[in-house]
Order: structure tokens, then sequence, then C-alpha cells
């Protein structure tokens, strides 16, 4: 007989490494050698049936949550991981939801910031997306129960708002509104342009190369400072397509320089295509330089390409204005469908342009003396709990490829530039703006409901850079 076999009923005697026996509960003899953690492994089905997993499979899928149970098993087993906590372990590694965007309370003073998606809708164009995210009527008449045309009550709406445009059409982006305006009318033709309007617009991306990749030619005419209309006149023959009048949204070029109006580039032979880039559809007051729809289609061009994300305030759209035969030989073109939008853009850009003032309209004139009441209530909030806190001016820009040049006054909290970086990763996300070692929270695109949400999160990144300077 072995001698961890009982006898006469007795327990097996085991002992500790000290030579004393461990005992358990009457008679009961523990067992001190390691435990195999193969063995401390929770079941999948038990774990799944945990109500934190269930809740969070209802958002992201059973087999997102398995995968995630799988993955911390194997830790148990291998024993990184102690079974007891492998729920936390779960929970850890998955997300709250099924999308990765966060909202980001924009505090940079800059209106259009591409990295923040541009224009935030307005309340009713979320709305009306919200609705729009079942099915819809997006291309069938009610009444007749026959199909309609696609988004007509959008267009409806753009034909409304520039008055002056024959016809209008809507693709997925303004860069998309022009390669959709050279493949339909200068395949294999050439396009009249100043050199001093190839622009770059953005992430690398170049005028010229868009353009081309379309068939069409390039005709450059000018120099990067001064083009006349002499220029485009004497480039213009048999194989003209179009000149093209590209708005430098996103620079300034001063001194010696000289430009050609739409209005004398329309006594041309040949139609006149104008990409007034920043989308404003009438003239704006504040901003007397930037182009706009309904002036540029009266001064004579035959069609005006614009972006719908940028000054209208509206989803990212690519907006065509014209002549009614121009922008029906666009319509009708294969590459029309290829650059088709979706149902809720045309549900944003249809509230957008029916429904109030947009969220990017209020910050552009929003009134400094406003933002400064503003700034000295949340300074005055956090001063008591010992954040140096203070109210300075600041200048705001208008941002996105629109209105280069022009300032806008206003006023911002002053902080100190460690509290950025857990601004912009705590709940909410704020992006303040980084500036001769301070931090500046401009409060023209922070809507005043939000306020408090900011004071918040001032708070809340106070306390986290505290604990990360007491880690270190």
């Amino acid at each position: 007989m072995s001698p961890a076999t009982a006898v006469g009923g007795a327990c097996p005697r085991v002992r500790h490494r000290n030579g004393q026996p461990a005992t358990y509960g009457a008679g009961v003899v523990a067992d001190p050698s390691p435990v195999d953690p193969r063995r401390t492994v929770p079941r999948t089905d038990v774990v799944l049936a945990d109500p934190l997993l269930v809740a969070r499979a209802a958002r992201l899928g059973r087999d997102r949550v398995k995968e995630a149970v799988y993955l911390a098993q194997d830790d148990v087993r291998s024993g990184r991981l102690d079974g007891a906590d492998l729920v936390a372990a779960v929970l850890a590694r998955l997300p709250d939801a099924p999308w990765s965007q966060r909202p980001v309370l924009n505090a940079t003073g800059v209106v259009l910031h591409t990295n923040l998606g541009r224009a935030p809708l307005s309340p009713h164009a979320v709305e009306a997306v919200v609705a729009a995210s079942g099915t819809t009527d997006v291309e069938l008449d009610l009444e007749s129960g026959r199909r309609s045309r696609r988004g007509a009550a959008a267009l409806d709406a753009l034909r409304r708002a520039v008055p002056d445009a024959g016809d209008v059409h809507v693709v997925n982006n303004g860069a998309a509104a022009l390669l959709l305006a050279a493949a339909a009318l200068a395949v294999d033709r050439e396009i009249v342009v100043s050199r001093g309007e190839l622009v770059e617009i953005g992430d690398g991306f170049r005028l010229p190369d868009l353009v081309e990749s379309t068939g069409a030619r390039l005709r450059e005419v000018g120099t990067t400072n001064r083009t006349t209309i002499e220029d485009y006149a004497a480039a213009v023959g048999p194989r003209t397509a179009f000149a093209l009048k590209v708005h430098p949204s996103n620079f300034v070029i001063s001194g010696f320089t000289a430009g050609v109006e739409v209005a004398a580039l329309a006594r041309l032979p040949v139609p006149v295509v104008v990409d007034i880039g920043s989308g404003l559809l009438a003239p704006e007051p504040l901003l007397p330089h930037e182009p706009d729809a309904a002036s540029v289609l009266r001064a004579g061009a035959a069609l005006v390409t614009a972006s719908g994300d940028k000054l209208l305030g509206g989803p990212q759209a690519g907006l065509l204005l014209g002549q009614h035969d121009v922008v029906a030989a666009l319509r009708r073109h294969p590459v029309a469908r290829a650059l088709r939008v979706d149902k809720l853009t045309l549900a944003a850009l249809e509230a957008t342009l029916n429904g109030p003032s947009t969220p990017t309209r209020d910050a552009l004139h929003a009134d400094p003396g406003t933002l400064r009441l503003r700034a000295d209530r949340l300074a005055a909030a956090l001063r008591p709990e010992g954040v140096p806190a203070e109210t300075v001016d600041c200048v705001g820009v208008v941002g996105g490829g629109g209105a280069p040049g022009v300032e806008l006054a206003g006023y911002a909290v002053e902080l100190p530039e460690r509290l950025a970086q857990a601004l912009r990763t705590g709940e909410p996300a704020v992006l303040g703006r980084v500036e001769r070692g301070r931090l500046l929270l401009d409060l023209r695109c922070v809507p005043p409901e939000r306020d408090t949400d900011l004071l918040v999160a001032v708070r809340g990144a106070v306390r986290a850079a505290a604990r990360a300077a007491d880690e270190r």
C-alpha cells in the first residue's frame, strides 16, 4: 500500500515544506502541490453566461465576445491570468461599442477641422440621418407606388438654394465633382487652367493628377503669380473642352499677382467650369473674398463644383450646379453611377439646406463677447480647485481648405500644456490647441450647452495627469 493510500477511513496526510501537516476542516488535509492552471479554466458556456458578457454580446455579437473568452482562457492555461479574473480580462479586451470613432469636443478654434471630420451636422441633419437609416422612399413615389428620381427632394432643396442654377447634381465629394466634369466633358480633349491654380487638395492628392486620370489633358497658361485673359485666349482651340478656374482655397499668394475673373473667362468661346471649393451657395459678408455658387453662375460659369461638408455645413458631398444641358450630360455619364451618394448623405443634405442655421455658421458668427463670458465662467470654476486657468485673447480660423488668411477674433481658456493628452484621451475627448507652451481651449466651436461637459473633461484630465505624475 502506498503511503498516500487511506487506511481504515483515515485521510491522507500531506505536509507543507516546513514539515507540518496542512489540514482543512475535520481531518481533511490539503495538497500543497501547485495546482495545474489548466484545471482552473472556467467552462466557455459558464463564462459566456455571465451577465456582463451577455450585455456586451448584445452590443458586439456573441462571436466576438467568444473570441475574447478563448484568448483569456489561453492566458489562464498558461498561468498568466488567474481564473477568477477571467471575466474582467474579457471585458478589458472588448470595446464598449461596435464602432471605434469617438465624439470629440472641438476646442481648437478651427471651424472646419479636417481631422475632426470638417462640418458637424446640425441636429436636424442628424435626425434626418437616423430617420433614413432604415428602409425609406429614397427612390419611390409612395403615392403612385412607382420608382422616382433618386434623392429628388434633396436636389430640389439645392435648386431652391441656388435659383441661378439650371440644374443640379450631387456626388460623394468635391474632388469627385471635378472628376465627373472632366470625365464627361473633356476625355481626349484639353482643359485650359492657370498654373497658379494647380493646387494640391490634401493628403498628397493634386488637381493635375486627378483631372488627367480621366483621360483629359491640362493646358497650363500664365505663371504661378500672374495669368491674364490673353493667356487663356491664346490657349483656346478646337480641342479645348472648357476653361477651368480653381479657387485656391487653402493658400494665399500676395504681392505682384494677377488673375482673371469669371466674367472675363465667360467671354471665351468655350464653357467655363469653376471649382469654388468651400461650398458657399450665396455671398457671406464675413468672407468677402470667398466665391459663392450663385455669384459665379451669374458671372457666366457653365458649371460650378463645390464641397458639401465645408462652409455649407452639411455632409461630405460634391455639389454640381450649372446649365441644364451641362448637368444633364454629367448625370448620364457612366462615372456618375460610381460616384453616387447614399441615402444618408441625401437625407443630411436636404435637412441642412431646408433647416435653420448650422453649427458651422454659428461658429463663424460666434459673438466675441459671449465667448469671453463663457471662458470666464469656465476659468472661474477651475481656479478654486487649484487649476491655473485664465481667459486669454485668441484667433480662430475657418480651416477645411476655406477662407485662408481670415482671422476670427475670440477668447480661450489657457491651461497647462501637460493637460493636452489627458484631455484628448479622456471622456469626453477634447481637442485643444497647444501654442507656445500652453494649452488653449477655444470655445468658438464648442456648443454652449456642452460647457458643463468641457468642465467635467478638464477636471478629469487634471486627475489623470496627477496620477500619471505619481506613477513616474
